[in-house]
């Protein structure tokens, strides 16, 4: 089977100032592109300016506080949210196969995702075909969402990668975990 019939997972994690899209705006987002057999055919990463009116959320700024070098990597080389998403756009359709938005949680970088890249690069070539990888670990393991909390998944499904909160490490971290979920599944 060539490439071109081939789903691609896309990993992706957003960084925000908030929960809305609109009135908050995304700060990052990073992309990790898999084939099922965990192949990465490329990654994508870029910072963006916040949205001209929106405002930052209170309760995400005083979280971010706890993460400063996090903040301070996606507060660094901004793009306006046109140009970077113009960007991710055209190397999202460059994808040579299938590709499937992945995310843990899918409801949170989803959303933000979906208005960027309809308002910025007038579609979403995601569609609306997307996996939360936290919901895929309970049909897998066929317990409850609590139980399928990233910390009590089976430790083979993970790697060694950090959680930073920086888009795209958290990307790459989901991508990884969520390929070795397919290389077990029966």
């Amino acid at each position: 089977m060539s490439i071109a019939n081939k789903d691609i997972y896309v990993s992706t994690d957003i960084e925000a100032d908030g929960e809305i899209p609109g009135k908050n705006s995304m700060l990052s987002v990073g992309s990790a592109a898999y084939l099922p057999d965990k192949t990465m055919l490329g990654t994508f990463s870029i910072n963006l300016e916040t949205l001209p009116g929106a405002a930052p959320d209170p309760t995400t700024i005083k979280w971010w506080q706890g993460f400063p070098a996090a903040w301070q990597a996606c507060r660094t080389n901004l793009v306006s949210p046109e140009i970077a998403m113009q960007q991710y756009g055209e190397w999202l359709e460059a994808l040579p196969g299938h590709i499937i938005f992945v995310a843990y949680p899918v409801v949170y970088d989803f959303r933000f995702i979906d208005y960027y890249l309809q308002r910025f690069f007038g579609r979403n070539p995601f569609k609306y075909r997307a996996i939360d990888v936290r919901s895929y670990a309970m049909g897998m393991l066929n317990v409850s969402y609590k139980k399928a909390n990233k910390q009590k998944l089976p430790i083979e499904w993970k790697d060694n990668l950090p959680h930073t909160h920086i888009a795209l490490d958290d990307a790459l971290e989901h991508g990884a975990l969520f390929c070795n979920m397919l290389s077990v599944r029966k």
